[in-house]
C-alpha cells in the first residue's frame, strides 16, 4: 500500500494481475474523509449544452473536463478520485479512451471499472462518474 494524502491509500496487490490501464486495484479511504459522489457526466459543452466530440476518446476528454469542474466547485480535485466508472457504447475504443483517461490521472490513479452499455443519454459514446475524497479542510470548516 502507498499512502497518498491523509485520507487516501492506493492498493496494488502483488497476488492480483497487474492493471491493464491507468487505475489502481483499490483505494482505501479512512473514515475521517468525506466523499463527493459525482453524477455521471456525458460530453456536453458547459456553455452550449450540446454534445461534443466525434470519437469516444474526444468525448471521454469532455466528460473528464466536466467532472474536473464539478470537483473544483465542491472544493476538491479530480486527482483525489477514489473510484471512477466509465460507461462506453463500443469497448473496441477502450485503448483510445484509456489514453485520454491516463492524461488526467498521471500519478496514483483511482480504482476504476469500465462497462460496455447498449445506450447512453443524448447519443453519447461515453459517460463517466466518480467518487472523490474531499480535503479535510473543506469538511464543516475543520482543519487537518
Amino acid at each position: 500500500m502507498q499512502r497518498v494524502g491523509a485520507e487516501r491509500e492506493i492498493v496494488q496487490a502483488p497476488g492480483a494481475p497487474p492493471a491493464i490501464g491507468p487505475y489502481s486495484h483499490a483505494v482505501i479511504v479512512r473514515s475521517t474523509a468525506d466523499l463527493l459522489f459525482c453524477s455521471g457526466q456525458i460530453p456536453l459543452d458547459p456553455v452550449s449544452g450540446e454534445l461534443v466530440g466525434d470519437t469516444p476518446a474526444e468525448q471521454a476528454r469532455r466528460c473528464l473536463e466536466n467532472l474536473r469542474a464539478v470537483c473544483e466547485e465542491a472544493g476538491t480535485t479530480l486527482d483525489r478520485a477514489v473510484r471512477v466508472t466509465v460507461y462506453m457504447l463500443d469497448l473496441s475504443a477502450f485503448a483510445q479512451v484509456n489514453d485520454v483517461y491516463a492524461s488526467f490521472f498521471t500519478d496514483e490513479p483511482p480504482a476504476r471499472v469500465t462497462v460496455g452499455v447498449a445506450q447512453l443519454p443524448r447519443g453519447a459514446y461515453v459517460e463517466i462518474d466518480a467518487v472523490v475524497a474531499l480535503p479535510a479542510s473543506t469538511v464543516g470548516g475543520s482543519t487537518p
